[in-house]
């Protein structure tokens, strides 16, 4: 087939409309600006008060600030107590940081297969990995969409594991009356700058426990404490302080946080104009023969970080290669999120074979992520939209 001449037919976008991005006025600028006039550039007030607008707006009792995402999901399993011979499940469909966690404190990853509509963890196949090993679960919420969270739960007090959710995607969804952030042992958030909201790098693990809590604030610094009431001797004077564990230096700095506090109140906003772009998307993607739309369950209130098109290949003379280039070539912005984990040369090195996770495996030849922020304007949308019709008009049978 003659390859496809792609410019031309649709109204050029001023450069490529990429897939996320941050959006930072001048509020956010002023607050970072105050802290490189103020006394502290790391460890200082912004930190803390980060930590508890946070646990205000999910309603969790305590949050711990990290460096970044994967730092946080290291941290939760540290102070979840994991290690050498521990299974922790989770999804294949994610970023690797949610199996390599399980890695850092010398556990092994157990893949589970997502459901094919919705793209979430299955807690029936959870429930079928489960072995006298396992001792945690990571789901996922991928794209932002809340897991089964009451299917997950109640496995997990029924073979006793503690949850961790990754909720990198999805500050700001809700499931049924709670925030996600609010309900499992621990939640893991990431505030990179394609996400909801951004500290830059930066993440966060939330709990209810005051334990876990505890472990949380040792590990992020390098299992270092002043705590007069948790020091193991008598304290020396006020310069003393104990390495209690071996933790790290994953502290996040000031001026992440006042970033971080700054973003969060506009929070809202975000949230309305990711919902409004996934509502325009669904309504006109849904009639274009040849694209499956992702399927939300009923008990999320989604607050969506990533847009997935998912494609019926067996309709188009073309690979999904083929569509992404072309679509590459309209200015589109598009990508893929996730390559399974297993599919790495790292996990293949450890043993991991493909053929785990059959759905998974099905789902990421398929799919094609397109942008989604909220800089994106009406006609960047529009722009997409015939973008996406113009590609695979071309390559339909």
């Amino acid at each position: 087939m003659t390859k496809l001449a792609i410019h031309g037919g649709i109204p050029q976008c001023k450069g490529i409309i990429p897939y996320g991005r941050q959006d930072i006025v001048q509020e956010d600028i002023d607050a970072v600006v105050n802290v490189l006039k103020g006394d502290y550039l790391t460890t200082g007030p912004f930190v803390k008060e980060f930590e508890e607008k946070l646990t205000q707006y999910v309603g969790a009792k305590y949050a711990v600030a990290f460096s970044n995402g994967t730092a946080a999901l290291h941290g939760a399993c540290f102070a979840a107590g994991l290690g050498a011979g521990d299974e922790v499940i989770t999804s294949a469909i994610t970023f690797a940081a949610s199996a390599n966690c399980a890695l850092y404190v010398g556990a092994t990853p157990v893949f589970a297969d997502i459901k094919k509509d919705t793209y979430n963890i299955d807690p029936a196949d959870i429930e079928r990995k489960i072995t006298e090993k396992t001792k945690a679960i990571i789901p996922v919420h991928f794209t932002g969409q809340a897991v089964e969270l009451d299917e997950i739960t109640a496995i997990a007090k029924k073979y006793n594991l503690r949850v961790i959710e990754d909720a990198a995607h999805a500050i700001g969804t809700r499931y049924k009356e709670r925030m996600v952030g609010s309900i499992s042992d621990m939640t893991e958030f990431s505030f990179h700058p394609v996400k909801t909201i951004t500290t830059g790098e930066g993440g966060a693990v939330t709990t209810n426990d005051e334990q876990l809590y505890k472990r949380l604030k040792l590990f992020v610094t390098h299992g270092i404490t002043r705590d007069a009431n948790l020091l193991e001797s008598r304290s020396e004077g006020a310069w003393y302080y104990e390495q209690q564990e071996l933790g790290y230096n994953y502290r996040i700095t000031d001026l992440q946080c006042a970033l971080g506090t700054s973003q969060l109140a506009r929070i809202g906003e975000f949230k309305a104009k990711r919902s409004m772009l996934v509502k325009k998307y669904d309504n006109e993607l849904r009639n274009i023969e040849g694209i499956i739309i992702q399927k939300e369950i009923p008990e999320s209130d989604t607050s969506r970080h990533l847009y997935i098109m998912q494609l019926e290949l067996e309709r188009f003379n073309a690979s999904r290669k083929e569509i992404f280039d072309a679509l590459r070539a309209e200015n589109v912005g598009v990508n893929v999120h996730y390559i399974p984990v297993y599919y790495h040369p790292y996990y293949k090195q450890l043993g991991y074979q493909k053929g785990l996770c059959p759905q998974a495996e099905k789902l990421y030849e398929r799919i094609i992520t397109l942008p989604l922020h909220p800089l994106m304007t009406d006609n960047d949308q529009d722009d997409i939209i015939k973008a996406v019709e113009k590609v695979l008009d071309y390559y339909r049978k």
